[in-house]
């Protein structure tokens, strides 16, 4: 069986600089209570990972960043995740007497420093996300100015606006959000459009995407249920034709039946992945003829 790593996969540097905050701060504050406000990136043994640290998460997809505040205790470090956070959430922290740590990816905060810009210029955003995603939560906190896309029909509901700027969510598809973009056009063919995709995700999509026409058999999308960009390799693979893509959380996602007849197995990595966990799939799949048996997983080697 062939085994394909593509390449590049795995962390990004945003997912790396908002680990390297939460190592840092723990060493800071050895005396403190410390929470992350949200999944620091998106991927459960990351968080598990943290908790070694001494490193509380505080979640919940029901509830606002706002909210879910309330559930930290005053005195205690909060630190903000790499997606980016509201100008009313660091206030919020500031009043509740925290210790508030910014995560944000530089590239989100480039996203936001220009949507506020335009805001500023008297345009209505027109911000294509995932409805509910933190990244998307932050933006379209920024102002009733800015109007989350999700898909066409929402382009279509929209009002007559006579400015309108258009951005995107940084980990969205990039075949989504031309298409998207092209929509827009059509109903505002004034729009101005800045296309802020960051580099990590669109490298990791074209790779994904130039496995059309090599016979691959199966990809496995190594990355957790609740990261995007994991989601996006996965749907980008199955629109170049790949018979099979499977999202897995780690090796234990991987059934002996998936790989029955295979002859080319391609493996890629959400920017959320641990390199660890992509490393032991990798392994299992170079011995699976010698060895069925799955390595466990050490914890502590994810940070």
């Amino acid at each position: 069986m062939e085994i394909i790593k593509v390449a590049p996969r795995g962390y990004c540097k945003g997912v790396i600089h908002a680990i390297s905050i939460a190592k840092q701060t723990a060493k800071e504050y050895p005396d403190k209570d410390i929470y992350v406000l949200g999944m620091l990136v998106h991927n459960r043994y990351v968080m598990e990972a943290l908790k070694l640290l001494g490193i509380k998460t505080i979640d919940d997809k029901n509830s606002t960043r706002i909210k879910l505040l309330e559930k930290i205790p005053s005195g205690s470090v909060v630190i903000f995740t790499a997606h980016g956070v509201a100008p009313q959430v660091k206030t919020e922290a500031q009043k509740r007497g925290l210790i508030a740590i910014d995560a944000s990816c530089c590239d989100v905060v480039k996203t936001q420093n220009i949507v506020k810009s335009h805001l500023e210029n008297g345009y209505e955003i027109l911000y294509i996300g995932k409805k509910n995603h933190p990244e998307a939560e932050a933006i379209c906190a920024l102002s009733s100015h800015v109007h989350l896309i999700c898909n066409k029909q929402d382009i279509v509901d929209l009002k007559d606006f006579k400015k309108v700027f258009v951005t995107n969510q940084t980990t969205m598809s990039m075949f989504d959000i031309s298409e998207l973009f092209e929509c827009i056009n059509e109903h505002y063919p004034n729009a101005i459009f800045s296309e802020e995709i960051c580099n990590a995700t669109r490298i990791r999509q074209q790779a994904v995407a130039d496995l059309k026409g090599q016979n691959i058999d199966v990809l496995f999308v190594v990355g957790d249920k609740h990261s995007n960009n994991s989601t996006r390799l996965a749907q980008i693979a199955l629109q170049q034709n790949i018979p099979h893509v499977y999202r897995i959380d780690d090796v234990n996602d991987i059934h002996e039946d998936y790989l029955k007849g295979v002859n080319k197995v391609a493996v890629t990595a959400g920017a959320s992945t641990p390199t660890y966990l992509t490393s032991q799939v990798i392994s299992y799949l170079l011995n699976f003829d010698k060895e069925k048996q799955k390595p466990a997983i050490d914890i502590t080697k994810v940070l």
